[in-house]
Order: structure tokens, then sequence, then C-alpha cells
């Protein structure tokens, strides 16, 4: 029905757009022809970016730089933008002439699932890149993705923390053990705008969103691409943003009963260990290094990954182990874990359901 591959290969000029002198390509060659030293300006890629956001405070600047530089390199540039009336004003005023700049036109729970469909609809183009807004593309990346979606239905690239302060370094070790099954779940995705609209979107009623539209797609038929090579630079959040996610990055497990219930086990499984012969703990963290390096080199990971990273990761199963159990405490206390103004309970719909949806539609 689909085929998981994470073995795809670096060429990027596989199925990708030639590079020409650009929309006035002949007076381009004329100038090249003068001066034959002059470089070739490339073609913006045929696909869309869309970049869902929601912020009380302007991001004018720390975004403008990006999004200029996204518009030379991409032919379309959308941000849906759920921010207050006063922020939005402020970021059209300063995005307006490099984007489309627009507000959600629906409504989830969960805000991101509104601002990525609306994106999605609108977008011009069949190839969707989406994005979070720390997310930060090189040229050399949004080709390659074109080039995947050309093949596949739904592409997820890896990401990596720029610059690495203590907690960036600390969540670094959470993808290296991830790189060793199926990858890590980025901030990004590119997605078929046909595909996902021939599925009828994805539920904005979960917490887990990526893996809520790669699931969508793949119940529809879809194929997916993992390429553990395709690294995309991601800036960490602040410290006290980062302390508030951690309940929440473990709740996202209970749409993987089976990852969710082993991270449960760390907790006893680790106070078993200390009261029969506290080395074995010793060496259990030992070997959470070593399998983390493994993580690190899997898909040319050590070019973007320094070498201390492996060291985080008997400190990132530590925080897995407590908050595994408080995420379980919010979901039997609370009946969900708090997003934004709302509780969310469903952190992904199951597979199967998604595929009876599918069917029954």
């Amino acid at each position: 029905m689909f085929r998981l591959r994470t073995d795809v290969g670096p060429l990027a000029e596989v199925g990708a757009p030639k590079e020409t002198c650009g929309p006035v390509e002949a007076l381009c060659r004329m100038g090249n022809a003068i001066d034959p030293r002059a470089p070739a300006q490339p073609t913006r890629l045929a696909a869309t970016y869309v970049l869902p956001i929601a912020s009380n405070a302007s991001q004018a600047r720390v975004l403008g730089g990006y999004l200029r530089r996204l518009g030379r390199a991409i032919a379309e540039v959308i941000v849906v933008d759920g921010s207050p009336p006063a922020t939005f004003d402020a970021h059209s005023r300063s995005w307006s002439p490099h984007v489309r700049h627009m507000r959600p036109d629906m409504q989830s729970r969960n805000g991101k699932v509104a601002g990525v469909m609306t994106g999605v609809r609108a977008a011009r183009h069949d190839f969707v890149i989406v994005a979070d807004d720390d997310v930060r593309y090189r040229r050399a990346e949004l080709v390659r993705m074109r080039a995947l979606l050309q093949h596949h239905e739904v592409v997820r690239p890896q990401n990596f923390f720029r610059p690495l302060p203590w907690h960036a370094r600390w969540d670094t070790a959470r993808i290296l053990l991830n790189r060793l099954g199926d990858g890590d779940w980025p901030g990004t995705l590119g997605v078929r705008r046909s595909a996902l609209l021939e599925a009828g979107g994805y539920s904005g009623e979960v917490l887990f969103e990526n893996l809520e539209l790669v699931r969508t797609i793949l119940a529809a038929g879809g194929r997916e691409a993992v390429p553990l090579d395709l690294f995309v630079e991601r800036r960490p959040p602040e410290s006290a943003d980062f302390a508030s996610q951690r309940v929440r990055q473990a709740y996202d497990e209970w749409a993987r009963p089976a990852r969710f219930a082993a991270q449960l086990a760390l907790l006893p499984a680790a106070t078993l260990l200390y009261r029969r012969d506290p080395r074995l703990l010793l060496a259990t963290a030992a070997a959470a290094v070593a399998a983390a390096e493994l993580g690190r080199r899997k898909g040319r990971g050590e070019t973007v990954f320094p070498p201390s990273s492996a060291l985080w990761a008997p400190a990132w199963l530590a925080e897995r182990a407590a908050t595994s159990w408080l995420a379980l405490g919010t979901r039997l206390l609370f009946g969900g874990v708090r997003y934004r103004t709302t509780r969310l309970k469903t952190a992904a719909t199951p597979p199967k359901i998604l595929e009876q949806n599918l069917r029954s539609r």
C-alpha cells in the first residue's frame, strides 16, 4: 500500500528543476555573453512554503530577513497568521512585499492545523513545504525537498539545532535516539497539496499534529520518505519554553502505545537496577550514550551533530522516565494536556481508524 523510505540518497538534482538564468533568460544570457564571468541567477523553485504562526509579540524583525531569502528561492511563500490584530498588522507591514500574508480561514483546537490547512488550500503549487517559525531552510534543502515530493506524497526531513545552548544539547539526545528507528519528528514536513486535500485534510483535534498529517497521507495510500541525511536547521526555544514543553512532548507518545509503555517502564527499571547494584545503572547510562552515538553517525549525522551530543542521552532518558508518568497523570486526572488555551486528550488518531474513516467517505 505504501512504503517508508529512509534510504533516500543526497542527489538533489534528481527530479529537481534545472537552474536557469531566471524569468528574463534571454537578457541574462546576453549579459553573460558580454561578461562570461557573470553568475547565472537561479529560478525560484515551483513550490509553496507555508508558515503558520500565532504570536502576541511581533516577529517582524526575527523573521523578516529569512522570509526575504525564501522569497528569492521559492515561488510562493504563505504566512498564515493567527496573531492579535496589532501584531498581525505589524507583520503585514513588514512581510507583505515578500509573502502572501493571511489569517486562518478556519478554526481548530490545535491552531497550527488551521494555519496549515488554510495555507495548503491557498497554495498555487502542488509541492508544499510546511515549517514552524523556528525552522531555517537553505536553497539546497528546498531543492531536495521538492525533488523528493515528485515521488512521495509526504517527506519528513531531520532537524538539528543551531545554536546549541545547554537545553538544545539536551534535546538533541532525543533526536539521536529517535534516529535509530524511523527518524526524528521535525518542525517541518513536505506534502503534496493534492494528496492532503483528497484525504479531506487532517484532524485539528489532536496534539501530535505532524504525526496526524503523515498518518492521514499513509492511510490514503500515500508514500512517505524519511531521508535521514537531509538536515534542516532549527532555532532552539528559550530555556523557559523548553521547560514548559517537557510533559507535552511526553504526552505525544500516547499516540504510540508501545513506545509510551516502554518509557513508563524506564523509572521502575532504573529504580530496580539501582537497588540491585548501582553499577548496573551506570552501565545502562553508558549503553544509552553508545546508542545515541549510533544515531549520530546514521545517515551522515556526524556532519551536523557534534560528538558531545550523545553524552546527553542519559539526562534525556531520565527526564522522559519522569515526564511519562506526569503525562499519564495528566490524562487520568485532567483529561488531557494543556495546549495554549485548551486541553487536548488525543495525541493522534490510530492508523486503523483513519483508514476506516477514509474508506467510509
